[in-house]
């Protein structure tokens, strides 16, 4: 691909503004019906024919076979199987009486089967995809081009940028890695290509044009009582994106990566104009971490929040022309809890309607204007990394004031929470350090440790070398297991309790220790290997 199909295609669009332009302008000489009157001369619509306008779609058809021929190879057919136990529906049981057998019909085990896209992402085998696509699969199948099929392994997810990666073992000959461009530099009206498999129609092609750039996307969780997150810049296209795309890719004139395909708006469930696609900046930015440590860590600031529009920047009494994002609440323990941001706690009357005003209003993130809280969620996806700190210009009683925050890794739209620190030191007085990182035990990581499922505690996954825990020999967890899509370690030590007291969950952990000061005990009830020990350390202080 070179930069003349750009130039072609700029041709071609040109050319059909041409041929409407001058369509109406073509006189043709017609003779009148009546005998009497004179031939006349009127314009009519006529369309412009010319040997050149063959020329130039006969080129772009040849720019697209070429885009076609160039990617198509890399694009892949997924195939999933889940296995669903029998329907247990009340309605179809009956209850068991004595001496009578028991009458309730049983229900067979079902499998669904779905399907999607997906691209090759290397050499080493591994495959990006939706998250969707693939999550609680069973089974995962993955179709080449020339129809080589093979199975494939989940090696990360992230439900919260609907991204998966899978891993195939096949020969160096069938992987074809795409190209991937710059989504920050698309432009409304630029070409959109995306090729995928709509309704199981493998390696099928689509060709429209970026309708919108800046979209927020919902991110799909049934959990309602799990944290809910939007995916920010999200690219909107007209290109026929049908379900089975999802996954695919969307390509520039350049046959470059721009998008993966994912979701659509239509009343009917097929294509009506209106597709999204996850940008290739995200892409880059969280495959590379499903690759090597199974998970991404997206940035947390920990706020709830509006858009100030003129009508709420009044009812807050501020000027009408006021930008920024008016804070609603402050999550608990959360970044923005740790700087002391004030969420809103008074009603005013707007419209008829109560609403919460009164908290900090966001301005500026580093110096960059804030105008919405599309600006504020789209600044920390590009550019907010975990442990960073950024300074927030806010707006507080009137008054322009700036305040410092260190991101955290954000809690999941799966309910899971990603791997932190028993304790930061930016959050205590003291700086009482400890040395871990850890996981809360849940159900599912108790049943692959083989504990019963009731089992709580804080599952050790790192030790800071030189750290307390080092110098207490804790274990660190070293068997990698995926446990719901999600990479985890496993075999490590299992903190049940801190002098005494049950430690049901990280926060109790990260509490225990900021209540401590360096040189302090910590004797730490935990479990190894699924026998019960006590181990007292002294608690150090972190050498920023």
């Amino acid at each position: 691909m070179t930069g003349k199909i750009r130039t072609t295609l700029f041709m071609f669009f040109a050319m059909l503004i041409l041929m409407s332009m001058t369509a109406c302008s073509q006189p043709v000489t017609v003779s009148a019906a009546d005998s009497n009157t004179a031939d006349q001369t009127v314009t009519v619509s006529k369309p412009l024919v010319a040997a050149d306008n063959v020329v130039v779609e006969t080129a772009v058809n040849g720019t697209l076979e070429a885009i076609y021929a160039q990617v198509n190879p890399s694009v892949v057919h997924i195939r999933i199987e889940q296995h669903q136990a029998a329907n247990n529906n009340p309605i179809f049981q009956f209850p068991s009486l004595p001496g009578f057998p028991n009458l309730t019909p049983q229900q067979p085990d079902t499998t669904v089967r779905a399907e999607g896209s997906g691209f090759v992402w290397d050499m080493d085998g591994h495959i990006v995809t939706n998250n969707h696509v693939v999550a609680n699969a069973d089974k995962i199948t993955v179709i080449f081009a020339d129809d080589k099929t093979v199975d494939a392994t989940l090696v990360g997810a992230d439900p919260d940028s609907d991204l998966a990666v899978l891993s195939v073992d096949v020969d160096a000959s069938e992987l074809h890695p795409v190209q991937i461009a710059d989504s920050t530099q698309l432009h409304v009206g630029d070409l959109a290509v995306a090729i995928g498999n709509p309704f199981g129609q493998e390696g099928t092609m689509t060709v429209g044009i970026i309708s919108a750039l800046g979209r927020l996307l919902p991110v799909d969780n049934s959990d309602t009582t799990a944290p809910r997150y939007n995916i920010p810049d999200i690219i909107q296209t007209d290109a026929s994106i049908n379900p089975g795309n999802s996954g695919g890719v969307l390509l520039n004139d350049q046959g470059e990566v721009v998008g993966v395909t994912s979701a659509i708006i239509s009343p009917a469930g097929a294509s009506a104009g209106i597709g999204f696609a996850i940008p290739s900046a995200t892409v880059q930015q969280v495959v590379p971490a499903l690759v090597s440590d199974g998970h991404y860590d997206h940035s947390y600031l920990g706020i709830s929040g509006v858009t100030l529009t003129p009508d709420l920047a009044e009812a807050a009494g501020l000027s009408r022309d006021q930008l920024g994002v008016l804070v609603g609440e402050v999550v608990p323990n959360s970044p923005a809890d740790a700087a002391n941001l004030h969420g809103s706690d008074r009603q005013v009357e707007m419209d008829g309607e109560q609403v919460m005003v009164g908290g900090d209003v966001v301005t500026a993130v580093n110096g960059e204007p804030i105008h919405s809280m599309d600006d504020l969620i789209t600044y920390l996806s590009r550019f907010g990394k975990v442990g960073d700190t950024i300074t927030l210009t806010i707006l507080r009683d009137g008054e322009t004031q700036t305040v410092d925050v260190t991101l955290q890794a954000r809690p999941r739209s799966d309910g899971s929470v990603a791997e932190e620190t028993a304790v930061n030191p930016n959050q205590t007085n003291n700086h009482a350090w400890l040395g871990i990182s850890g996981l809360t035990l849940n159900s599912d990581l108790a049943a692959a440790m083989n504990l019963d499922k009731d089992q709580s505690g804080v599952l050790i996954q790192q030790i800071e070398q030189g750290s307390p825990a080092d110098k207490g020999s804790l274990h660190g967890s070293f068997k990698p297991s995926t446990i719901n899509g999600q990479r985890v370690l496993l075999g490590g030590d299992i903190i049940t309790a801190a002098n005494g007291e049950a430690m049901q969950n990280t926060q109790d952990l990260q509490n225990a220790v900021a209540q401590a000061k360096p040189g302090d005990t910590l004797e730490l009830t935990i479990l190894r290997d699924g026998r019960e020990q006590t181990i007292s350390l002294t608690l150090g202080e972190r050498q920023n």
